[in-house]
């Protein structure tokens, strides 16, 4: 089943990419900016990080033995306090990246279309799936923007920086063409 590898491969690659657009937000942001709440009624990046963590956790551990909405999660508490250090949030979010990792690496084929649950709704693993990169991609836009406000003038573009779209896609052209 070459579709099924595809996907999972796919998805895989793009986790991957939603969890780097995070990390080099963290990486240019010191801990009192991570812990910084944009409003009242906003989360700071570290309370970002702490649920994306626990969701995590919570989604793909036992993904087959157990509803992904664990009982011992505490979501409430994800948005509660902060980190002691900037290095103690890095290891909360390896940590749910590591728990998402290993379980896709150990799905199958066969696996896709097979059933689990969250609170108790039930999914195909292709839904499942896809409802969670959608759910991380929005949190990590929202660490990115944040990220973005935080650091305004210093901000390190993690894309094409503002006018140089031109310049970006030659070099993109000039290199897919040397390859070919």
């Amino acid at each position: 089943m070459e579709w099924a590898q595809e996907f999972l491969s796919c998805t895989t690659d793009k986790f991957f990419d939603v969890k780097k657009l995070g990390e080099k937000t963290i990486e240019q942001l010191s801990l009192e900016q991570l812990q910084q709440a944009p409003s009242s009624e906003s989360n700071s990046i570290a309370i970002i990080v702490k649920h994306l963590s626990g969701n995590m956790v919570a989604r793909w551990t036992d993904l087959f033995g157990s509803d992904g909405e664990k009982p011992g999660r505490n979501r409430d508490q994800e948005f509660e306090g902060g980190f002691a250090t900037k290095e103690d949030l890095i290891a909360c979010w390896e940590t749910g990246w590591q728990v998402l990792f290993a379980a896709l690496a150990a799905l199958s084929h066969d696996d896709l279309m097979k059933t689990v649950t969250i609170r108790n709704e039930p999914h195909s693993v292709m839904k499942a799936i896809q409802r969670q990169l959608s759910h991380y991609s929005y949190h990590v836009g929202q660490i990115v923007y944040i990220g973005k406000q935080l650091q305004n003038e210093h901000w390190v573009s993690l894309s094409i920086p503002r006018g140089r779209s031109v310049e970006y896609n030659q070099e993109v052209f000039r290199r897919h063409s040397s390859e070919g």
